[in-house]
């Protein structure tokens, strides 16, 4: 079956636990629900301001989590289509969205990564980012001050690797 309805690519996908179900994220800025025996779409998410980037389903499949180029995560109640909360802190586009397991009944962590080179932590029933890894460059805060025999091309590529001079 082929499944039509977004206006352009197709960045990310989700299936379902169900195996009926499969979630699509796209350029043109919406998600979209499918029934993958059927082809129907249907439910069709929107309020990101840019693409969608990510999705994933929580483990008990009724949220999904997007992440977009306008740099925030949205979720969704997969029952109504609704967005229930919109997590801000990433500064640059978001690229992976991963849950972590429910246990004890209460909601699960999401992670999240972005191009501003973090992985954040979030508690999703307070919208609370719980705890941030930033990427280390390889060359952060490195003195560059008194090196010799440098162009300024090296120079230059140095601070933008996180150099100082």
């Amino acid at each position: 079956k082929t499944l039509e309805g977004h206006d352009s690519w197709i960045w990310a996908i989700a299936l379902h636990k169900d195996n009926r179900t499969l979630a699509s994220g796209s350029f043109d800025r919406a998600i979209r629900i499918w029934d993958i025996e059927t082809g129907e779409c249907l439910k069709i998410l929107e309020g990101h301001s840019d693409q969608v980037r990510a999705i994933a389903l929580s483990p008990d499949g009724t949220i999904l989590a997007s992440g977009s180029t306008d740099a925030s995560i949205r979720l969704w109640d997969l029952r109504t289509g609704e967005c229930f909360s919109i997590l801000q802190g990433h500064t640059a586009v978001v690229t992976t969205l991963e849950f972590e397991p429910i246990l004890e009944n209460k909601y699960p962590i999401l992670a999240s990564s972005s191009h501003d080179e973090t992985i954040k932590f979030w508690d999703i029933e307070t919208g609370e980012c719980l705890k941030t890894l930033k990427v280390i460059k390889l060359y952060e805060e490195m003195n560059i001050t008194d090196a010799e025999g440098l162009t300024q091309a090296t120079i230059a590529n140095l601070q933008a690797l996180g150099a100082v001079d």
